[in-house]
C-alpha cells in the first residue's frame, strides 16, 4: 500500500517537468495560432485580429477552407498532400523494413558500424542535409553526370524544376530511419526460433511474415507510420528546396500553399487557418490509432 501511494505521488512529479514544457511550448503558442485564425479581420487595414475569447471564435473561414479542401479548388492540393505523404511511408517501410530485418538477423558484428552509418546524417544540420541534394541533383550534378555516363538518360535531368518525384523521394531520404530504427528495434527481439519453426512446418517466407513477423511488429509499425505520417505531412522545407522555393502545380501541397497565401499574398488570417486545417486530420488520425492500441492491449 505504501508503494503504491509513494508511485502515485512519485510518477506525476516526474512527469509534472514535461507536463509544464508542452504548454508552455506547444499548447500556448498553438493557442495563440487559433486565435488568430478564428479571429477577425481588422475593418481598416484587413490585417487579422485575433480573439483570445473562444466564445466569440468565427469559424466562418475555417468551414469555408474544409468545403474548398474536400470539394473545391483546394481539394487538388489536399489529395496530392496524402498522396505524397502516402507514397513516402510505403517507399520508407519498403526500404526500412529489409534493412532493419538485415541488421537484426545478418548483420552480427557489423551491426554497430551499420546502425552507425545509417545514424549518420541525423549528425548534420536538417537544412543542410537538404541543401546538400542541390548540387547533386542540379542540372550539371553529380547524379546527371552518373546518369549520362551509363547512358541511362541522353539529356540532364531536371529534378529540381518542380518534379513530384523529387519531393518524394527527398521525403523518404527524410525520414527512413524513423522506419529503420524501430523497426530493427522490435526484430532484434523476435525470438529466431519462432521464424525457425514456421520454416520447419513448411510455412513460407510470406506466410511467415504474414502470421509470425508482422504480429510482433504491429503496434511499433503503426506507432511509426502515424509519427512519420505527421512529420511529413507538414514538412515545409523539404518542398521549398528541391523546388528551389517555388513549388508548381505539380508539387503545390499544404504546408507550402499556406506559406505563399501569408508571406506572398500577404493574407495572415487565411495562411494560419489554412494550416490549422490538417490538425483535426492528425488529431483523428492520432485518436484512432490509440483507441486501436488500446483496445488490441486490453
Amino acid at each position: 500500500m505504501r508503494e503504491s501511494r509513494s508511485g502515485r505521488r512519485l510518477w506525476p512529479a516526474l512527469a509534472a517537468p514535461g507536463t509544464l514544457w508542452l504548454l508552455a511550448l506547444f499548447a500556448v503558442p498553438f493557442y495563440a495560432i487559433a486565435a488568430v485564425a478564428f479571429g477577425y479581420p481588422d475593418p481598416i487595414f484587413r490585417s487579422p485580429v485575433p480573439e483570445w475569447d473562444p466564445r466569440y471564435w468565427d469559424f466562418t473561414l475555417f468551414t469555408e477552407v474544409v468545403q474548398r479542401s474536400l470539394t473545391g479548388d483546394l481539394r487538388p492540393v489536399f489529395v496530392r498532400t496524402l498522396l505524397f505523404v502516402g507514397l513516402a511511408l510505403l517507399l520508407c517501410f519498403l526500404i526500412g523494413y529489409p534493412v532493419a530485418y538485415y541488421l537484426a538477423r545478418y548483420a552480427g558484428r557489423r551491426r554497430g558500424l551499420l546502425l552507425a552509418l545509417i545514424l549518420a546524417p541525423w549528425w548534420i544540420n536538417y537544412i543542410t542535409r537538404m541543401l546538400a541534394w542541390l548540387s547533386l541533383l542540379q542540372d550539371d550534378g553529380y547524379v546527371n553526370d552518373a546518369l549520362i555516363a551509363l547512358r541511362i538518360v541522353p539529356d540532364p535531368v531536371r529534378w529540381l524544376s518542380g518534379n513530384p518525384y523529387t519531393v518524394v523521394l527527398a521525403l523518404v531520404y527524410g525520414y527512413v530511419p524513423f522506419f529503420i530504427v524501430p523497426l530493427y528495434a522490435t526484430l532484434d527481439r523476435i525470438d529466431s526460433r519462432l521464424l525457425d519453426a514456421s520454416r520447419d512446418l513448411g510455412v513460407g517466407g510470406f506466410r511467415t511474415f504474414l502470421h509470425v513477423t508482422l504480429p510482433g511488429l504491429k503496434h511499433v509499425l503503426i506507432v511509426t507510420i502515424v509519427l512519420s505520417f505527421i512529420l511529413t505531412i507538414n514538412d515545409f522545407n523539404i518542398v521549398y528546396v528541391m523546388t528551389r522555393g517555388g513549388p508548381g502545380t505539380a508539387t503545390q501541397v499544404f504546408a507550402t500553399y499556406s506559406y505563399e497565401v501569408a508571406f506572398n499574398q500577404l493574407r495572415w488570417g487565411r495562411g494560419v487557418t489554412i494550416s490549422i486545417f490538417l490538425v483535426p486530420v492528425l488529431v483523428v488520425a492520432i485518436a484512432l490509432v490509440s483507441r486501436y492500441l488500446l483496445r488490441d492491449r486490453a
